[in-house]
């Protein structure tokens, strides 16, 4: 159903080096790009994630009560992606855990930009 989600930034080249590290840890890499759009996908037709300069040339400014979740297979890869945020530069939200919901597990930081992510591993019970 989503195709892409895309996020602001003030710094295309700055966001898209904490995204190569960060998104590769998912399998993702890098299918479309330009001076002022970067995008990456785990496979063609899956969907994505991208980082975009505004058109209208104003500040890109974070969204209140936007999160983009990112679904891996594992709570070990919730951490390590939670972890290489951090070390990245992103700053913590949430540590890695139990949420809620039996079986969810997530960690929540914000990226460069100040935009919120999780990461999140749903185990079926």
């Amino acid at each position: 159903m989503i195709g892409y989600v895309t996020l602001g930034s003030n710094d295309i080249p700055r966001a898209a080096a904490f995204y190569d590290q960060l998104l590769a840890l998912l399998g993702a890499r890098r299918y479309m790009e330009s001076e002022t759009f970067v995008a990456w996908a785990v496979a063609p037709g899956k969907p994505a994630l991208g980082i975009t300069r505004p058109v209208d040339t104003k500040a890109a400014t974070v969204g209140n009560g936007v999160m983009i979740a990112l679904v891996v297979d594992s709570n070990e890869k919730v951490d390590a992606v939670h972890r290489k945020a951090l070390e990245l530069g992103g700053k913590d939200e949430g540590a890695p855990g139990p949420r809620g919901l039996e079986g969810f597990y997530a960690g929540y930081f914000r990226d460069l930009d100040g935009n919120k992510l999780n990461c999140f591993c749903m185990k079926q019970g």
